[in-house]
């Protein structure tokens, strides 16, 4: 049975390293909130988290709280058709909830996390390549990041998927000693 792994940590944690470590490996890509990053771009807005906050709120507001593992779920499913499936982005503990009733064991997560000012600094100091169009290494100031992890604790009930990981990452070093824990993980998961 193919496998869904899902990547939860706050912003600047280190969750896009882990995602695309897994890809090189041969595991399907999806990032939850490239929702939110499409629909801003439909709408003509620019990327940034003043504009990103109100879109990620109406998701939730009319699907709620597990707005988008329920709009990924069809992704997903399709995906895991023909393989395994790395899934950049899991934030709120309903999402979690769903998934888990969904697939069950076949779903791990793998939480990532490095200190605020840490993370803050690695956000604030990030230069968008030009071809990233799908906006994953936006940077943001050390006040809009602050900003963002109060907005998803206290109203997306991001601590759970955290807590409930399969695997956790403590990404507060250098990336080789990242990179170490990810073969280490992704050795137990293949």
């Amino acid at each position: 049975m193919n496998k869904i792994i899902c990547v939860s940590g706050m912003c600047g944690a280190g969750k896009s390293v882990v995602s695309d470590f897994f890809v090189k490996n041969g595991f399907q890509f999806v990032r939850f909130g490239q929702i939110t990053l499409d629909e801003v771009k439909k709408r003509g807005l620019e990327p940034n988290e003043a504009n990103e906050r109100p879109i990620r709120e109406e998701f939730r507001a009319k699907y709620g709280m597990a707005a988008f593992a329920i709009l990924n779920l069809p992704k997903f499913d399709e995906l895991m058709k023909r393989g395994n499936v790395i899934a950049d982005g899991l934030y709120s503990w309903e999402e979690y909830k769903v998934l888990k009733e969904h697939y069950g064991e076949a779903m791990k997560v793998i939480a990532v996390w490095a200190p605020p000012e840490l993370r803050y600094e690695r956000i604030s100091s990030r230069v968008m390549a030009a071809d990233d169009k799908d906006l994953r290494n936006r940077s943001f100031t050390k006040e809009e990041a602050k900003s963002r992890d109060y907005a998803e604790l206290e109203k997306l009930n991001k601590g759970g998927p955290i807590a409930m990981a399969d695997f956790t990452i403590v990404n507060n070093k250098d990336i080789n000693f990242l990179n170490q824990q990810i073969e280490e993980i992704y050795d137990q998961i293949k």
